[in-house]
């Protein structure tokens, strides 16, 4: 439906959402690059968002926003405005200081609401509002010096190869930008600390067997040409960006779950599925009940220490 001022009122379950100057151009096209509207990010999350969802509910987001576009300012919310529909979950969640109430995107209203006020991208907390001291998910972000996609192939791979020998089951997906992000399912029963710590010592084990190729460098002058090993995103109020969002790159690419066997894609890169095919990848379930086998991290530490010597 449009109404005669040019908002657009789509459904949504039983909302009714308006999208204000749906013809508003987000993504200016150019070079290889399409063009795409604000209508158009509308469109994207209401055909994603049964897919989308899952990986949402129920977690603290910061939000990235551009109002004017890619070419506009760029802004990163984290407390929700007054402003916002009283239906849109919130949750107060403790920072230094005080607290932050953070929206959280339980239903395809709130997805189109947030693309309406220009969210392109959704940054998720690693934990859940009912327990957010307590991540459910272990992030490897694979950033590789250069847009070298050979060398984040290859990373994943040996990272892939470990946690396999740690029996420790793994998701991939392209994050949109550079690189992959691969992510390990938790039982949700360590804290930050825990995860984090685990994290930093698997990398560091790739790192010291292959220190040519691999760094945790925290410093980026410090990295040379290797591809950096991130494990900062597992802390407290740290986020990684959610399957299935959309960055602020030309041409809407989207962060987008894959198989390991796509891995092997001469096709595939960080950008390879936009807001304009990702819901055809997103149809395939490349995470097919990986994500509901949450482990803890117990044996693996004892695997790791016995490997590391």
């Amino acid at each position: 439906m449009s109404g005669g001022d040019g908002t657009r009122r789509v459904r949504a379950g039983r909302r009714t959402v308006e999208v204000h100057r749906p013809d508003k151009v987000l993504f200016p096209g150019g070079g290889d690059a399409k063009e795409y509207t604000k209508g158009d990010l509308v469109d994207y999350h209401r055909a994603v968002a049964p897919f989308m969802l899952p990986h949402l509910r129920g977690r603290p987001l910061m939000l990235e926003r551009h109002p004017d576009g890619l070419d506009g300012p760029t802004f990163m919310q984290k407390n929700t405005p007054d402003h916002y529909p009283e239906w849109i979950t919130r949750v107060e969640v403790a920072k230094e200081g005080g607290t932050v109430r953070h929206v959280v995107c339980d239903d395809t209203a709130t997805l189109l609401y947030l693309a309406d006020q220009a969210s392109v991208t959704l940054h998720r907390w690693l934990s859940r509002a009912d327990s957010v001291d307590h991540p459910d998910r272990l992030v490897f972000d694979l950033d590789p010096a250069e847009d070298d996609f050979g060398a984040v192939r290859e990373a994943a791979r040996l990272l892939g190869e470990l946690l396999d020998e740690l029996e420790l089951p793994s998701a991939l997906m392209t994050t949109g930008s550079r690189g992959l992000h691969v992510i390990v399912p938790l039982n949700g029963r360590h804290d930050f600390d825990e995860v984090r710590s685990f994290a930093r010592d698997v990398a560091d084990t790739l790192a010291d067997a292959h220190p040519d190729r691999l760094t945790t460098a925290a410093r980026k002058k410090d990295r040379g040409e290797r591809l950096y090993l991130d494990v900062q995103r597992n802390a407290y109020a740290q986020t990684a960006v959610a399957p299935f969002t959309v960055r602020s790159r030309p041409g809407a690419p989207v962060a987008t779950p894959i198989t390991w066997d796509q891995l092997d894609d001469p096709e595939l890169h960080a950008r390879r599925w936009t807001v304009a095919d990702a819901v055809e990848q997103a149809r395939t379930n490349p995470w097919s009940g990986l994500l509901n086998r949450g482990r803890a991290l117990g044996p693996a530490r004892r695997r790791l220490n016995a490997l590391r010597g």
